[in-house]
C-alpha cells in the first residue's frame, strides 16, 4: 500500500453513553447524542455527515443501547436496519466494541473506525484526513488512536503519551501510556513532556483481525463470553450481565500500549466532547459572541448578567438578572441552576437520585 492509498474502511459508530453531566436535557430515554444541541441536527446525525465524504452509508454500522434504536432508524433512515447492532444495555464500550468486532462480518484486512456519536468537530476535512491517515497506520497491525491537540491542562479528559520514536509532525507515533483523567498540576506536566502528550478523545482506528487478536490477548473472557452468546442464540442480556463495566481503553489500549503495539496520529481539528454544561457554552458562545458573554437558548429574558448559559426548553419564559457565571436549564419537570465553575458535579445529583431511585427524573 502507497502512502495515499486508503485500505477498505468501515466505520462503527459508538451511540450509547447517559451525558450526565448535561442533566436534566439528556435523560435515560433520550441521551445526549439524540439531541440537537448544535442546531437542528443531532450530534448523532452530525457524526454520520462528517464521516460520509469518507466512509459510505453502506459501510457505517451503529452499536447502539436497544431502547434507543428507534431513534436511530428515525434520526438515519439512510442506514438499513442489518447495519444497527443493538445493545440489550449499556454495558462500557469494551464490550461495545467487541460485540461490533465479532457481529459485523468483514475482511480481517477491513480497517474498522470506532467513533462515539455525541462529539463536536469542527474542521471536518482534517478530521478526515486524520482517520486516512490514522487507517494507514493501522495496515501493519497497530492499534491507533486519534491524540487531539490539548488547549490546555484540561482535568476532565484523559491523556496518551508519546514515545521519542522521531516520528515526522503529523506521523503516527508510537504511544508510551495513557493517563486517565490527572489533576490540574499532573496534566500540565504531561502537556510540558518531550514526547508529546495528547487528548484522548476515544476514536479508534484498526484492522479487525488485529483487534479480535488484541481483544483475545487483553480481554479473553470478554471475547468467550461474546462469542457464546452469538454462538448458541441465547439471549445476549444474559450474556451482558456477565461482562465487565470496563472502557476499551482500560480493557486494551492500556495494556497494549505497553508492549509498543498502539500508535497515536495527532489531530487539531476543533475537537470537543461536549460532556459538560461549560463545553457546550464554549461552543455556543462562539457560535453566538455577545459583549455580556450571554448565552439563551429558548424563551429567556436577561437583564445585566454575564457569562451565563440560560438553555429553556421548558415552554416556560425563563427570566435572569444580574447573574455571573451560572448555568440555567430550565426543562418541563426539572431546573437547574448551578455555578459554572462546579458544571462537572451535576453528574452527582444524577448518581443521587438514581441511588434513590427517582427514576423519573433520570
Amino acid at each position: 500500500m502507497t502512502a495515499d492509498t486508503n485500505p477498505s474502511m468501515y466505520a462503527v459508530i459508538l451511540a450509547g453513553g447517559g451525558g450526565t453531566r448535561l442533566w436534566p436535557l439528556s435523560r435515560r430515554a433520550r441521551p445526549k447524542p439524540f439531541l440537537p444541541l448544535l442546531g437542528n441536527e443531532s450530534l448523532f446525525q452530525m457524526t454520520l455527515t462528517r464521516i460520509g465524504p469518507l466512509i459510505k452509508p453502506e459501510d457505517t454500522y451503529v452499536i447502539a443501547d436497544q431502547r434507543h434504536l428507534e431513534d436511530v432508524t428515525q434520526q438515519a433512515p439512510q442506514l438499513l436496519g442489518r447495519r444497527l447492532i443493538g445493545e440489550p444495555f449499556g454495558r462500557n464500550t469494551a464490550a461495545a466494541v467487541a460485540l461490533a468486532a465479532l457481529t459485523i462480518e468483514r475482511p480481517g484486512e477491513d480497517v474498522m473506525v470506532v467513533l462515539p456519536a455525541d462529539h463536536w468537530i469542527s474542521d471536518e476535512t482534517g478530521f478526515r484526513h486524520s482517520l486516512a491517515a490514522a487507517a494507514r497506520a493501522a495496515d501493519d497491525g497497530s492499534l491507533v488512536t486519534l491524540g487531539i491537540a490539548p488547549g490546555g491542562p484540561e482535568t476532565g479528559y484523559g491523556y496518551i503519551v508519546g514515545t521519542s520514536d522521531g516520528a515526522a509532525a503529523g506521523e503516527a507515533h508510537k504511544v508510551e501510556r495513557f493517563v486517565e483523567k490527572p489533576d490540574r498540576e499532573k496534566a500540565t506536566e504531561l502537556l510540558g513532556a518531550a514526547n508529546g502528550a495528547w487528548w484522548n478523545a476515544g476514536i479508534f482506528v484498526w484492522r479487525r483481525d488485529a483487534l479480535i487478536a488484541a481483544l483475545e490477548k487483553h480481554a479473553p473472557g470478554l471475547v468467550t463470553a461474546i462469542r457464546r452468546g452469538l454462538e448458541q442464540g441465547q439471549s445476549l442480556g444474559t450474556t451482558y450481565e456477565s461482562l465487565p463495566d470496563v472502557s476499551i481503553d482500560r480493557a486494551l489500549m492500556e495494556p497494549a500500549s505497553l508492549e509498543g503495539a498502539v500508535k497515536v496520529v495527532p489531530a487539531d481539528v476543533g475537537w470537543s466532547d461536549l460532556g459538560s454544561w461549560n463545553a457546550l457554552y464554549a461552543e455556543l458562545s462562539r457560535r453566538m459572541p455577545s459583549e455580556s458573554g450571554v448565552v439563551a437558548i429558548g424563551n429567556v429574558q436577561d437583564h445585566e448578567s454575564e457569562d451565563v448559559l440560560v438553555h429553556s426548553s421548558g415552554g416556560r419564559l425563563v427570566v435572569t438578572v444580574g447573574l455571573a457565571d451560572t448555568i440555567v436549564v430550565d426543562t418541563p419537570d426539572v431546573v437547574l441552576v448551578c455555578a459554572a465553575d462546579r458544571a462537572q458535579e451535576v453528574r452527582a445529583i444524577v448518581d443521587r437520585l438514581a441511588q434513590a431511585k427517582e427514576n423519573e427524573y433520570l
